[in-house]
């Protein structure tokens, strides 16, 4: 059994919580709240801004240059790609990119983030993998599975462009580069250190959850 099929196994239950909450379901059935999709698109930017810099490490630690162009791309899109999105919608709220930028990371956004960077910058390149892959392989699943409930999401006036970006075959295909690598970085490995990714995997999946309930209710500073 591949590594990446004992990974998905590991957090069946959390991403099948993900796939029924409700900020997922409204953006399928396009009656999320705005004031729930504004919360996202900010506290996601800056989000964005920090899981770019693991890309960026993940350059630092390829033991090739073929790795080191593929992290590269994967910066680049994230940069150029997703953040674009989340630059255009915010125009049609009247956000400037330096509000956006401005943002201040809610709690479970800073230790999400913060967890991932410390992974990153401490452990080997299959532990930042492990660290910053739910994030991605659970954005191409979601993508995909509401376009398979619900056909016309992809149609949607304000929250297609979201779907249209997720459930695509340019982001699958990162995804599934970075599901393939740790394949790869896996094989061999004793339990000891598979352990650890699979720790790793968990954790951020957790946070993938709590994220999305995040921006969903609030969640911002109580003092």
């Amino acid at each position: 059994m591949k590594f990446s099929y004992r990974l998905h196994e590991k957090v069946n239950g959390i991403w099948d919580k993900t796939h029924e909450h409700p900020f997922v379901v409204g953006l399928g059935k396009g009656d999320l709240p705005v004031e729930s999709f504004i919360r996202y698109m900010k506290q996601d930017y800056v989000f964005l801004i920090d899981y770019s810099k693991l890309f960026a490490l993940g350059t630092v630690k390829a033991k090739n240059i073929e790795t080191m162009a593929a992290f590269a791309k994967l910066l680049h899109e994230t940069l150029h790609g997703e953040m674009d999105l989340h630059r255009a919608y915010a125009k049609r709220f009247g956000i400037t990119e330096q509000d956006l930028e401005n943002t201040k990371p809610t709690p479970i956004n800073l230790a999400y983030t913060r967890y991932m960077l410390n992974v990153a910058q401490n452990g080997s390149l299959e532990e930042l993998i492990s660290s910053l892959l739910p994030c991605m392989w659970s954005y191409w699943e979601i993508g995909k599975r509401l376009v398979e409930t619900y056909p016309d999401s992809i149609n949607h006036p304000f929250y297609g462009d979201w779907v249209k970006m997720y459930s695509s075959e340019e982001f699958g295909s990162l995804a599934q580069w970075l599901i393939d690598l740790i394949d790869r970085l896996a094989e061999g490995k004793p339990e000891r250190e598979l352990v650890v990714l699979e720790e790793h995997f968990l954790t951020t999946s957790r946070f993938e959850y709590m994220f999305w309930d995040m921006v969903y209710d609030g969640g911002d500073w109580p003092v």
